[in-house]
């Protein structure tokens, strides 16, 4: 496996293909840097030369584009900014459901967990 900015890509895979390998880096994203670092993206990761990988380390730190472990902090930083506020948003997070407007009177199982029933005690007589 290649190791690009402390992650391991697949080398059998196209360069297109293992980029988004990435946290932060999409497809989309990848064909750009790949354009810009003049690099075919039907190349397999593990045909590629040290400039290669020099040249597509080097167009992902000049755009500063936010991968990993920044990327990750700023995103729980902001959801941890919005519990503290006390908005909407933030009070959804908090308590693990949808935040986007999805309804949940049916749905939201991944968000909400395994049903737990409310039912009626029957007494033992």
């Amino acid at each position: 496996m290649a190791r690009l900015l402390g992650v391991d890509i697949p080398n059998e895979k196209r360069i297109e293909a293992s980029l988004p390998y990435i946290y932060g880096i999409g497809p989309a994203l990848a064909r750009k840097v790949l354009e810009q670092a003049n690099i075919n993206p039907d190349t397999r990761t593990g045909e590629l030369s040290t400039e290669q990988v020099g040249a597509i380390v080097s167009v992902i730190q000049a755009n500063n584009i936010v991968i990993e472990g920044d990327l990750r902090r700023d995103i729980q930083i902001n959801l941890k900014r919005l519990q503290q506020i006390n908005c909407y948003r933030g009070l959804r997070h908090r308590k693990g459901l949808p935040v986007r407007g999805q309804r949940t009177k049916t749905n939201a199982r991944s968000r909400k967990g395994p049903r737990r029933t409310v039912g009626v005690q029957r007494s033992k007589k």
